[in-house]
This record gives structure tokens, C-alpha cells and sequence, in this order.
């Protein structure tokens, strides 16, 4: 029995409420995020009111989450180079570039988290990847101590989904100062922050100390 309007509006409901679970973002904090009272998306998600999202507000949650309209209940949104689209061409996904830089040297503390642009990805690079599903946004790096691995300027892309730690280039909270550092685990509840350039040493935390935001995966810099 083929789909009808009603189930895909049923799918959009669900997908909605999984990634507010997933960002960790409330329905009313979203719903003001989108410029409406703070029952609307929850109006939306149990009683079916409003039947569909509007497509600005879809456009800025689906920005938000970094996932395609089409999640939400759009289009698939498609890119054309000449006259022809091919597979290859559709299901860009817009990553939010944030307002607040990832310090690669002492320590800064972060500004506001708004996004003021995005990056776009196609979808079947980031499947290619393994990052499909992954909670993305764009910051960029402040500071030399990650030189040469990452310069000041850079744009990093960082996963923050909810995953067990592995050693690896993360993006921390220590104290009030975000930091972008490689992350290694130093037994006994420890952590080991070390810097990529060596005029910095490393920084040994507790487990307690520090709060893990993402993993970076990905970096963009001038040559």
C-alpha cells in the first residue's frame, strides 16, 4: 500500500523530535529559533498543528541540524552545473558555521554559538565519509599551538555526536576556554591535551575537568 501525505508528515514528526533529542535542543528553544511561541513546534509534533512546517522555518532547522530539507519534509534540494543534474549533483547538506573560534593556544572564551553562514556538503561525500548522520557544524581555530596540523584561520567541521572517546583531534571545554587539542587517554581518569607545535607542552587534566564538545573530522585552510 503506497505512503500517503499523512505518514510522510507522520515521518517528519518523528524525525523532528529525534534530532531535538539528538542536538540536545529543547522544542521551545526551537521553536523561538525559528521565531515562534514556544508551543509551536510541540503543537506541530503531538496534535498536527500546523500540518507541515513552513518552508523558512524548515530551512533554518534544517540548517541548525545540518541535515537536507528533504528530512523535514522538503525537497530535495538540487545544484545543477549547464543543463544537467545528475545523482552525483543532488542532496547538498549545509553545515552552520558558527560565531566562535576553537583556541589552538592557551585558552579563549567562546562567544555566542550563532551560525552566520554554512558550508555545503554532498551527501554522498559525507555517507563516503561515514559522517551521514553525524551532528555537524563549522568553528574556526584560533591560535599556533595545532601548527602545522591546523593554522590560525582554519575551518575545522566537528562531529558532536554522542560517541565513546578514542584518541583523536577534539574540540574541549576546559574551565570557560574552548580549546581544539589532540586528546589522548592517560589513565587513571586522565587526559593528556597535547599541542601539535612543540612550543607548547602538553596539559594533564582530570576526566572531571574537561568537557568533550566534538571530534574534528574535517579542516579547510588557505595555502
Amino acid at each position: 500500500m503506497p505512503k500517503s501525505e499523512e505518514d510522510d508528515l507522520d515521518t517528519v514528526r518523528i524525525r523532528l523530535l529525534e534530532l531535538s533529542r539528538q542536538s540536545g535542543s529543547s522544542l521551545s528553544n526551537l521553536s523561538e529559533l525559528i521565531g515562534r511561541n514556544k508551543t509551536y513546534l510541540q503543537q506541530f509534533i503531538r496534535k498536527g498543528s500546523p500540518r507541515k512546517l513552513e518552508e523558512q522555518d524548515r530551512r533554518t532547522l534544517a540548517r541548525f541540524f545540518g541535515v537536507g530539507q528533504e528530512e523535514l519534509g522538503g525537497p530535495v534540494e538540487e545544484i545543477s552545473y549547464g543543463n544537467t543534474v545528475t545523482a552525483q549533483e543532488k542532496g547538498w547538506v549545509e553545515v552552520p558555521r558558527l560565531d566562535l573560534g576553537a583556541s589552538a593556544g592557551p585558552g579563549s572564551t567562546p562567544g555566542g554559538e550563532a551560525a552566520f553562514d554554512a558550508f555545503q556538503f554532498s551527501r554522498n561525500w559525507l555517507r563516503e565519509m561515514g559522517l551521514e548522520r553525524a551532528q555537524l557544524s563549522a568553528i574556526s581555530v584560533e591560535g599556533d599551538s595545532m601548527e602545522p596540523l591546523l593554522r590560525d584561520g582554519d575551518d575545522i567541521l566537528v562531529d558532536r555526536s554522542p560517541a565513546s572517546f578514542r584518541d583523536g583531534v577534539h574540540v574541549i571545554r576546559l574551565g570557560d576556554s574552548l580549546m581544539v587539542k589532540r586528546v589522548a587517554a592517560a589513565g587513571q581518569g586522565r587526559f593528556a591535551l597535547i599541542s601539535q607545535n612543540l612550543a607548547y607542552p602538553p596539559i594533564d587534566v582530570a576526566a572531571e575537568e574537561v568537557e568533550f564538545i566534538g571530534r574534528v573530522v574535517w579542516k579547510s585552510g588557505r595555502l
